[in-house]
């Protein structure tokens, strides 16, 4: 029998004995008893979000809202996202937090867990990769292997909950991918999450027919019928171009930009025009609603609709005629939108340019990439001006300009992740969301005051308390936040990411300041975006990868034709409404899973590097540890107890460590040299020690 097999026995034993030691202890009789959702922690315990009924005549009080803590020998048998019944512990016997005992389990949230099998000759266990099904490995008997050899990552259906003690069992579905197997490990993740990478049949079959395929190159795309040319003005001899990253094979945005004889500038904007080939409530248009945004990921794209159209037909790609929703707009030298207008239209883009070439001719006057551009060099030295037009415009109405290092990781061939690196973000990058940002206002202002059903993309103003948090944070770098934090102005928090730019603790700074403030979402209503700082905004310009743009390119377009009755209107905001709320929830599990592959790839890098130094930035401090941040975003911890020079105090209220005999210091913002010593992949953590001098 394996070691690891032993490891399960042992600890199925230790659970028994904990089941038999902590029965349920007898609670008075009008002892409080709350509903709520598991969320189990790695180490075992977890908390309890309370189910809250807001239609309630008394409000609910922030205490009643309050998670509850559940320490593992009171969990009885209940799983991550189970929703369970839980008796609370008198407040007397508890401190700052709500504690209890979980009493029974209502519903099982969990039907399938994804995990490394591993096993025996007669039977074998499913290790769960989620962290938050620590020590609850699922029993597989041998006729439910399904062919599953020792170290596949494996989705394992729950067939009996775990009771008594013992281990829950299931039967193996599906075999994600085979030990060792190139890219299994982001396979796994991937499904964890819930995503697929392929369609179901009868949308692939839709988007086959829709696309009018032949075979699987470009040049094998039946032309545009002359039918769908009607009704849509023809942009076909205009210089448009696109410029997207060298690998991006879904371009759904080009722009086009002139200076006009008045000094102003014409710019326009030109998006895929998705809505035409994706019918409403079909089989494509049902599942890209289910997905709600495509995902990126290190290698690969889980797309939200087939490549078929996101990499054929509505891809905007060079040379050939495309279908598309307009927005053109006369901009004056302070970068007002003077005049726009918003219209069906076809292109046929000259170029298709890379962040780098347009960057390399605007940065180093590279001669021989002007050559080779020379038929568009002039509008792109226009479209350097015109984007820093609108940059100052922003800038002077306090729109925050968060200038994170984005990790760039590139793999072999056999996945493994050979280079971590900072992703530039260059002047052509600037260019382009300078251009979205401002067309995605003018639409949305545009349709604001239509009044028509819309889905507006929401950043609220931050609480009050963060904002305090905020203040009190900065002032250990000496610096001081104007103004009252009960309504706080953007333009204040822009002065402050001026202001610390280029310091040793700037990214500390900005990461704190945006951990302050709340999530942007979408929703029906026009409440304004915090960040940009401004009243009307909506995202429009890419539909072939985030579903709010797709439902507002349907909404102009009926706009547009007058076929949007009263009739029509109910049924949208019904539409817009769901989209909104499925499109949140999708985006937040999108990032979710690309910061989980990416912890998981820099972890691997790490892996590779035991031993090694380097020089980074404190970016966090613990009451256990504080975190280092290298110059490619990699971070890593150095606990407490691997300082062995003195012992350090932990000083909360100015996020330091100090000796109490050498008076050292650490605390964020501080360079210091670090040395790898551990890196974890399966829970994705990396130790770090302060390196010898």
């Amino acid at each position: 029998m394996s070691k690891k097999i032993l490891n399960k026995k042992k600890r199925e034993n230790e659970k028994a004995e904990t089941a038999l030691i902590g029965q349920k202890p007898k609670f008075p009789k009008d002892a409080k008893i709350i509903q709520g959702v598991l969320s189990k922690h790695k180490r075992g315990f977890g908390f309890v979000t309370p189910i809250i009924n807001e239609e309630e005549e008394n409000p609910v009080t922030e205490k009643e809202r309050q998670d509850v803590f559940i320490a593992s020998k009171h969990l009885n048998g209940a799983m991550n996202g189970d929703t369970v019944s839980v008796v609370l512990f008198p407040e007397g016997n508890s401190t700052k937090s709500r504690e209890g005992i979980i009493d029974k389990i209502i519903t099982h949230g969990v039907t399938e867990i994804i995990g490394t099998f591993d096993k025996s000759s007669r039977f074998g266990f499913v290790i769960p990769d989620d962290k938050h099904f620590n020590n609850e490995d699922v029993f597989v008997k041998k006729g439910d292997w399904k062919n599953a050899e020792n170290g596949d990552k494996v989705v394992v259906q729950i067939t009996k909950y775990p009771e008594n003690g013992n281990s829950a069992e299931g039967k193996i579905t599906e075999i994600i991918s085979r030990f060792g197997e190139t890219g299994g490990d982001i396979k796994a993740l991937i499904r964890q999450y819930n995503l697929f990478q392929t369609f179901p049949s009868r949308v692939n079959a839709e988007a086959k027919a829709v696309s009018k395929i032949k075979l699987q190159k470009e040049e094998d795309f039946t032309p545009i019928s002359e039918e769908e040319y009607e009704g849509r003005t023809d942009l076909r001899s205009k210089k448009i171009i696109t410029i997207d990253g060298a690998d991006a094979k879904d371009l759904d945005d080009a722009i086009s930009v002139e200076k006009l004889k008045n000094g102003n500038y014409l710019l326009g904007v030109h998006i895929a025009d998705v809505s035409h080939y994706v019918t409403e409530d079909g089989p494509m248009d049902k599942e890209a609603l289910k997905r709600g945004t495509s995902v990126y990921l290190v290698d690969q794209v889980i797309p939200m609709l087939p490549k078929a159209l996101s990499n054929g037909i509505c891809s905007l790609n060079p040379q050939v005629d495309r279908l598309t929703l307009s927005v053109s707009m006369e901009i004056d030298s302070t970068g007002e939108v003077v005049s726009h207008d918003i219209f069906k239209s076809v292109i046929h883009s000259a170029h298709r340019m890379v962040y780098d070439d347009v960057s390399d001719i605007l940065e180093k006057n590279t001669q021989e990439l002007i050559s080779k551009y020379d038929d568009i060099y002039e509008e792109i030295l226009i479209m350097k001006e015109l984007a820093e037009i609108l940059h100052k415009k922003r800038d002077l109405r306090g729109s925050l300009d968060f200038d994170f290092d984005e990790a760039y990781i590139k793999l072999d061939e056999a996945g493994i992740p050979v280079t971590v690196e900072t992703a530039e973000r260059r002047v052509a990058n600037r260019i382009i969301e300078e251009f979205m940002l401002i067309a995605n206002e003018t639409i949305a202002e545009h349709f604001f005051w239509l009044e028509v059903p819309f889905v507006y993309r929401v950043h609220e103003k931050p609480a009050p308390d963060r904002m305090d948090e905020f203040k009190n944070f900065i002032r250990g770098f000496g610096l001081m936040m104007k103004g009252n934090t009960e309504n706080v102005h953007p333009r204040v928090l822009s002065d402050m990411l001026r202001e610390v730019k280029g310091q040793s603790y700037e990214n500390v700074v900005n990461t704190v300041m945006l951990r302050s403030m709340k999530k942007a979402f979408y929703d029906v209503t026009c409440d304004g975006h915090f960040g940009l700082g401004v009243k009307f905004y909506c995202h429009f310009t890419s539909p072939i990868r985030r579903y709010p743009d797709l439902i507002i390119h349907r909404i102009i377009k009926e706009v547009i034709d007058g076929r949007l009755n009263e009739k029509r209107s109910k049924q949208l905001r019904k539409k817009v409404d769901i989209a909104s709320e499925l499109s949140s929830k999708a985006e937040r599990h999108a990032q979710e899973l690309e910061r989980e592959v990416e912890k998981l790839k820099k972890t691997e890098y790490m892996s590779y590097h035991i031993g090694e130094c380097f020089e980074g930035v404190i970016s966090g401090v613990t009451n256990y540890g504080f975190y280092v941040e290298l110059p490619n975003t990699i971070e890593g911890l150095v606990r407490i107890e691997d300082l062995k020079d003195d012992y350090y105090d932990f000083e909360q209220t100015k996020y330091r460590f100090i000796g109490q005999q050498t008076h050292k210091i650490y605390g964020l913002g501080d360079k210091v040299k670090i040395q790898v010593t551990r890196a974890n992949i399966e829970d994705r953590e990396i130790d770090f020690i302060i390196a010898e001098e």
